[in-house]
């Protein structure tokens, strides 16, 4: 990762966000620290990061709500000059089978997985395309390529990020600025921990490396995404899943 930039990693309070926010921060980068509500979580990341020599800071938005992206976007632009990396990592789950989901289930994810990405994405797009290595990467998931049983409504958020980070890929080209998704699959988080021990070992037996992705899987591949070395790299869908098929 090259000094002096400054990257923007939306629900970076915890989980794979906390690991990527912190993968990014070491040497002279700059990193933005996304949280809605988790305002302790967040600056324990910032005390992380800079215990390891990157400079960082927390700032509060929800990702659902267009208006607090460009607050934040204005804030980023202040005290960095503006965003060289977003990283759309914010996600919620709402588990139902599809008969028993109701609507307010289905557009409470849409909100976030979907109008979320759109509305971080539109606050730095500017940022991204002017920046000399701009880096847009897009966080779905293994379900978003497989499908899974009581998730109609976030799998179907998660393969959406495939069509969006295709088609702004070709847009911001022109640029030199790159776009691309990673796809993890299943990680030792706090949302894997509410799994039922029976379930998990029924996921485990279907992942070829047999086990559970950690954090540090998927933020080093995130890392080098942002990196100078991904730069002939745009548009894939980098599925990080311990081997399962899609």
């Amino acid at each position: 990762m090259s000094t002096n930039r400054t990257c923007v990693v939306t629900g970076a309070s915890r989980g794979i966000g906390r690991g990527i926010a912190e993968e990014l921060g070491g040497g002279d980068t700059n990193v933005v620290v996304n949280y809605r509500s988790s305002e302790g979580e967040a600056y324990e990341v910032v005390d992380t990061i800079e215990e390891q020599g990157g400079t960082a800071i927390a700032v509060q938005g929800d990702v659902t709500n267009l208006d607090e992206m460009h607050a934040m976007a204005d804030r980023v632009r202040d005290v960095f000059g503006g965003a060289d990396v977003l990283v759309n990592n914010a996600g919620i789950t709402v588990d139902k089978t599809f008969k028993n989901m109701t609507r307010d289930d289905w557009d409470a994810v849409m909100d976030v997985n979907l109008g979320g990405v759109f509305n971080a994405s539109k606050a730095f797009y500017d940022d991204i395309k002017a920046a000399d290595d701009g880096r847009l990467i897009n966080i779905s998931s293994v379900v978003g390529q497989q499908g899974n049983y009581g998730q109609a409504n976030y799998a179907t958020t998660k393969s959406g990020l495939f069509g969006f980070t295709r088609t702004l890929a070709l847009e911001l080209s022109n640029s030199g600025s790159t776009v691309n998704c990673v796809a993890p699959g299943f990680t030792e988080t706090d949302m894997l921990a509410e799994v039922s021990p029976e379930v998990q070992e029924k996921i485990q037996k279907r992942i070829p490396l047999d086990r559970f992705a950690t954090v540090e899987d998927i933020s080093g591949v995130v890392e080098f995404l942002a990196s100078e070395e991904s730069s002939y790299m745009t548009g894939q869908i980098l599925g990080v899943n311990g081997g399962m098929e899609w």
